[in-house]
């Protein structure tokens, strides 16, 4: 009889921590949030190197939403991307979207650079001060070579 009781309580353990690992996970992935809780924003960019759908956008360093599309302009060669940002976080309508980098090693991350404008985007606005990504390959070569390379 005891040895039942412990495989019915060790059951319910490992039960209850995968139901936490389930509801935590839903959460990270923003499974949980509605379509009233986000906007979208489109931007243009030259170049998305290192970034992808689910990449993070953050405002000074904090995240306040995701990248959810992503399709090549077949007009422009420009990378069309839209970005969804919580409700509660209203950007000025004349402010910047970059690509940043976490560090040498780190991935890349879409930053929003506020600017001081009184008016803000609506939901669907495009941002157009836009900024692609670096290529650490291409800032070595011309430093190497001088800064005469393309």
């Amino acid at each position: 009889m005891a040895e039942n009781t412990t495989e019915v309580l060790v059951g319910g353990a490992v039960l209850a921590a995968a139901i936490a690992f389930a509801v935590y996970g839903a959460q990270v992935a923003g499974l949980g949030n509605t379509g009233s809780e986000t906007y979208p924003l489109t931007a243009s960019f030259r170049s998305l190197e290192g970034v992808n759908v689910g990449t993070d956008v953050r405002l000074a360093g904090v995240k306040i939403g995701t990248v959810t599309d992503v399709d090549l302009n077949p007009d422009t060669y420009r990378a069309d991307t839209v970005v969804t940002l919580r409700s509660a976080t209203q950007v000025p309508d004349d402010s910047a979207i970059v690509i940043s980098s976490e560090g040498l090693l780190g991935g890349n991350f879409v930053e929003i650079v506020p600017g001081g404008s009184p008016f803000y985007f609506a939901p669907g606005d495009e941002i157009t001060d836009t900024q692609g990504a670096v290529s650490l390959i291409s800032l070595l070569l011309k430093f190497v070579s001088g800064g005469d390379s393309p």
